[in-house]
């Protein structure tokens, strides 16, 4: 049983410098993680796994284009370009990633029809991924968050968690973002700590779990 979690977001090839929804220094995050996973008992992944007909691909929609907005089941929907397919390479985790350290994956964005960004839940918390149920059967009542990107998958998933009632943190450091407009990143940081996330960069953090 372990009270503390990191949570590893989303850091698959798709999100990097050279993948199809990149994230500008996604691959800084990677040595990061590594640091970071020997100072917890619980280390939980989550990976973006989407099926190749998913409704936030902006090819599954004629006439729409990358970066447009639609109404999609309900639901304000950015149109991405096709990222993180199952059973792709893009889908796959970043190279030199510490996947050994993981004890649990969860898979995300399954369902064609709802895009998912938080790792808890899809974007209008119509189906739960089991994280929470995980956690909570491990114990943890605390999770460390890196990954990608900033201002959309560890937003939301910062966001659930701390709904949820984990006490939450966001190594600020150990995240990147794809900032779609200037302020982004920056705004994503104001509502994670405005929903009650503390930040912390890595160093801190280190220091933070050894007290």
């Amino acid at each position: 049983m372990s009270e503390r979690a990191l949570l590893a977001i989303d850091i698959q090839h798709d999100f990097l410098p050279d993948g199809a929804l990149p994230a500008p220094g996604g691959d800084e995050v990677v040595p990061v993680t590594n640091r970071l996973v020997d100072s917890f008992e619980l280390v939980v992944a989550s990976q973006d796994w989407h099926p190749p007909n998913h409704g936030s691909f902006a090819s599954n929609h004629a006439g729409h284009d990358i970066g447009e907005v639609i109404e999609f089941n309900g639901l304000d929907q950015i149109l991405w370009p096709d990222h993180c397919v199952q059973g792709g390479e893009g889908a796959e985790f970043a190279d030199g990633l510490d996947t050994d350290a993981f004890d649990h994956i969860v898979q995300k964005g399954t369902n064609p029809e709802i895009d998912s960004y938080s790792a808890f839940y899809d974007n209008d918390h119509r189906r739960a991924t089991g994280l929470d149920d995980y956690l909570t059967d491990q114990g943890v009542e605390e999770v460390f968050l890196v990954g990608l990107a900033t201002d959309y998958c560890v937003k939301f998933t910062a966001l659930d968690a701390c709904k949820l009632g984990y006490e939450t943190w966001v190594v600020v450091d150990g995240c990147r973002g794809v900032e779609n407009a200037m302020g982004d990143i920056d705004g994503a940081f104001a509502d994670m700590q405005e929903a009650g996330a503390k930040l912390m960069d890595s160093g801190a953090l280190e220091a933070h779990l050894f007290d």
